[in-house]
Order: C-alpha cells, then sequence, then structure tokens
C-alpha cells in the first residue's frame, strides 16, 4: 500500500522531465514568428520566379539577421481593398502574430472613392487587432495621373489609420522602385527581382524593429 504512491509519484516526475527535454530540445515549435504578407500583385510576386516574392525575399533576409521567422505569402494580383476584406479571415490564420497589409494601389488605380479604401483598411486593421494579430502597414501613394484632388483624398489614410490604431508604418511601398526601368518589368508597374531586393532592403529596418519590439 505504502509503495504504490511512490512508485506513481516517481512515474509523475519522470514524465514531467522527459516532457520538459522534447519541449526544450525543439524550441523552434514555440519560438517561431509567423507572419503574412497580405496583398495585391505587389506582395504576391507577379510574374516573379519561385521565392522571389517580396514575402519570400524578407523571409530570407530576416533568417540571415537571426530570426526564427515564416512568412507566408497571401498576395492575389488585383485585389482592391474590397476583395481583401472579404477574404481576410480564410487568408490569416489564427495563429498568425503579424500581417503586412498591402492593399490600396489598385483602388487607386481604378479610381476607386478614397473614402471607401479608407474605411476598408480601417475595418482590416481593427478586426485583425481584436484577434491579437499585430499590423504593419504599407502605405502606397496615388499614381499622378489620378489627380491633385484624388491624392489628397487617398495618400492620408496610410498614415492617419497607422496613427489611429498605433501600428508601424511603411509610409511607400514602392520606395526605390517606382519610376526606376532597371528595376520594374517591363509593364513599369510591378518590380523585378531587382526591384524586390530594393524593396526588402528599404523595409527591413522597420521589420527588424518590430520584431526587437516584440522581444522587448
Amino acid at each position: 500500500m505504502g509503495t504504490k504512491p511512490l512508485m506513481v509519484k516517481n512515474l509523475l516526475r519522470i514524465l514531467l522531465v522527459a516532457g520538459s527535454f522534447a519541449f526544450t530540445a525543439m524550441p523552434g515549435l514555440a519560438d517561431t514568428i509567423r507572419g503574412v504578407g497580405f496583398g495585391d500583385s505587389l506582395m504576391a510576386g507577379y510574374q516573379l520566379g519561385p521565392n522571389q516574392s517580396f514575402a519570400d525575399q524578407l523571409e530570407a533576409a530576416l533568417k540571415e539577421e537571426g530570426y526564427d521567422i515564416e512568412i507566408a505569402n497571401a498576395g492575389v494580383s488585383g485585389d482592391t481593398t474590397s476583395a481583401g476584406l472579404s477574404r481576410l479571415d480564410w487568408s490569416v490564420p489564427d495563429d498568425t502574430d503579424f500581417v503586412i497589409l498591402e492593399l490600396g494601389a489598385n483602388d487607386a488605380l481604378r479610381g476607386i472613392s478614397p473614402d471607401l479604401s479608407r474605411k476598408n483598411l480601417d475595418t482590416m486593421i481593427a478586426h485583425l487587432k481584436e484577434k491579437g494579430i499585430d499590423v504593419i502597414l504599407a502605405g502606397m501613394l496615388a499614381p499622378p495621373n489620378m489627380g491633385e484632388d484624388y491624392a489628397a483624398g487617398f495618400n492620408p489614410i496610410f498614415p492617419e489609420l497607422a496613427a489611429k490604431y498605433d501600428v508601424p508604418l511603411y509610409p511607400f511601398f514602392l520606395d526605390g522602385v517606382a519610376a526606376q526601368p532597371d528595376k520594374q518589368l517591363e509593364d513599369g508597374m510591378h518590380p523585378n527581382e531587382k526591384g524586390v531586393a530594393t524593396m526588402v532592403e528599404r523595409f527591413l529596418p522597420l521589420m527588424k524593429d518590430y520584431l526587437e519590439g516584440r522581444d522587448g
């Protein structure tokens, strides 16, 4: 009678130690930071080869810096903010740590009301934050041919939403690529492989600040 409880206690102790060892032996299962690049063709890697999209190149660059991170590519060519809002829940898993939200370029190209673009982006940011998912907002600027009035309504959307929700903002996703033919495809709109590398290089400091803030 007296030895059986002792045997049970010893067995439980062994199981706990073994479980603890197994868990610490595979830290990646607990420590990997999971992100989603959620956007349009600029995120998807339009006409680029495997592993050359923004999400792929950013993940590779961060891994070279020593970060244990995975960034899924949830870019869909042609997506507007309305299309993005409609697929948000099934494109972003619940265990996601952060989303790089990159939408709005197609709204501007199509002349969609900036008020609607703002509303859609606002709804997406609020929804992600309610789920405990961090948001990094990638900004966009209206094309010059849309005129000053359209730009005045569209361009402030991103800094104002970033301030409203206190989320990191990268002001212009195509910084360093726009109007640079050697970094664009023949269409003069989408980045080529070299262009994406430039985008990643310029985006990297913001991303590292965010990740270090998580650690802090």
